[in-house]
């Protein structure tokens, strides 16, 4: 009875295996068929069914290149090494590592701190003070700290992701940017401050003709969290063209908040219809400054000196009281969710060049202490903030770095819909994975323990607070392979010499 039972068992099986091969031999058939006919693909037309492995492996190797043949130190735009400090910092696990340095210290533009020979106790060491932003505005913003959260829009985050960063902003003293989408309730849920950002499109606030609404500002700004207002004419990655949604991402709930329709690409203009020159940029600052009360700046990226002298010749004219509260800016080092690859590659100023000239152009015409500077572009590490304030930088902000703090793998399919981890995906089975109350956490150590190891350079530099970091206090290495200080690689400006920056370069 056992040997029937069996060998009853053992046709089935054989004669299911027979079937799933005859089966596959069909699909094989069809599909060899289908190559050899189309005539879009040479290589599949030419190696038919066989040609199809090579999209796969292409695909494939990407993955392959991460975890198993790229070095620490190779990938792009983040690669393994800075990656983990940021998984390991998130984590609250331990960041010490053991025997030497991977990095190549030799390269050029390679960054090293100077070390003071007589560093600073912990017993001397001061905690980094808040820092006042829109000193003149009726409600200035007191910022507490140093590294804050960017602009990513909800829309380009999934909800789940836009709740971890709210409730781990507010655990770790930082405000969290809006981005361009508008504010959303799970923006507000977390209890962090708010900076609200204002796109070209004016997603958020605007009026039913797609114009700035007065009435909109206000009811934001009465709003105890809202503590700012940016005004953003580019970002990092596209300068020079309005973000982009793809329509997949344009939910019916996204679709209210930014007032367009539901399954449409979501595609700002290239720049706000209402600035066209530095006098329509104060225009709009003073406005909202006035309908809010609240500090207002813009973001931008800068492509050349001339837009910094033509915009500070117009606030020397019409009077101090006319500056931003604050310039924040990105750079072509900066990242996004989608934007053409030419623009990513070659469009826009790398920080290291940038920021410098920003600073040197608000001391030599007299507004470094009206206006604060923040700061973004690929600025996930200690050295990375270390260097910006060393530069002169008031803030630093990032958000590929609270991504990877989120448990983001740069898998890169933020504009996909696809993302594994849940956080650029409104799919609800992949949002799942990425629980807020968690990720939250992670939010809140990745800030301690980023301003914890910023703090740790500055004492080594002989400084009491990172506030204190000076270009004295940091060396580039230079095309010859030595390696000069930055106050010697940048010169500092003069208050009163506008035309510092032009001879510097």
């Amino acid at each position: 009875m056992a040997k029937d039972m069996i060998e009853v068992m053992y046709h089935a099986l054989s004669t299911f295996l027979l079937v799933i091969l005859l089966l596959f031999l069909c699909i094989a058939m069809l599909l060899f068929i289908i190559d050899i006919v189309q005539t879009k693909h040479a290589i599949r037309r030419n190696y038919p069914l066989i040609g199809r492995f090579r999209a796969a492996f292409e695909h494939l190797g990407v993955f392959f290149r991460q975890y198993f043949f790229a070095m620490d130190r190779e990938e792009m735009p983040f690669n393994r090494a800075l990656r983990e400090w940021v998984y390991r910092a998130s984590k609250n696990e331990e960041n010490t590592i053991p025997f030497g340095s991977t990095r190549d210290l030799n390269a050029v533009g390679s960054i090293s701190f100077v070390n003071c020979p007589y560093p600073m106790l912990g017993m001397d060491a001061a905690p980094t003070q808040s820092m006042v932003i829109g000193q003149a505005c009726a409600k200035p913003f007191v910022a507490k700290s140093l590294f804050n959260v960017s602009g990513m829009s909800y829309g380009a985050l999934s909800k789940v992701a836009v709740q971890a960063l709210s409730r781990g902003a507010f655990q770790a003293g930082c405000w969290l940017n809006t981005g361009e989408g508008g504010m959303s309730s799970y923006h507000l849920e977390g209890g962090c401050d708010l900076v609200i950002q204002v796109g070209t499109a004016k997603y958020g606030v605007r009026d039913e003709n797609g114009l700035l609404s007065d009435d909109r500002l206000r009811e934001l700004a009465a709003i105890p969290q809202v503590k700012m207002f940016e005004i953003k004419l580019s970002q990092g990655a596209k300068p020079g063209k309005g973000g982009i949604l793809p329509a997949n991402k344009v939910t019916a709930e996204i679709s209210k908040i930014r007032g367009i329709p539901q399954g449409e690409d979501s595609i700002s203009p290239n720049r706000h219809i209402d600035i066209n020159n530095p006098s329509e940029l104060l225009d709009m600052i003073h406005h909202i400054r006035e309908v809010t009360g609240k500090p207002v700046g813009f973001k931008l990226v800068i492509g050349g000196c001339n837009v910094l002298d033509h915009l500070f010749d117009e606030i020397k004219r019409r009077g101090e009281q006319s500056a931003p509260d604050f310039i924040t800016l990105d750079s072509s080092d900066g990242g996004t969710g989608a934007a053409p690859q030419p623009l990513m590659d070659f469009m826009g100023l790398p920080l290291k060049e940038s920021l410098p000239m920003l600073i040197d152009h608000l001391v030599a015409y007299g507004l470094r202490e009206r206006v604060r500077v923040i700061c973004s572009g690929k600025l996930i590490t200690p050295s990375g903030v270390a260097w910006a304030l060393c530069m002169g930088a008031d803030f630093i902000v990032s958000a590929r770095g609270f991504m990877f703090a989120m448990g983001c793998i740069q898998a890169m399919q933020c504009h996909k819909n696809t993302c594994p981890t849940g956080i650029t995906t409104h799919n609800p089975r992949l949002q799942r994975g990425l629980v807020p109350e968690e990720k939250a956490k992670r939010v809140q150590y990745y800030v301690d323990h980023m301003l914890h190891d910023v703090g740790i350079i500055a004492h080594a530099c002989g400084v009491a607070n990172p506030r204190g970091l000076k270009r004295k206090h940091a060396r580039v290495v230079g095309a010859d392979g030595s390696s000069l200080g930055l106050h010697m690689r940048y010169p500092e400006a003069a208050v009163g010499d506008p035309h510092h920056q032009k001879r510097s370069t």
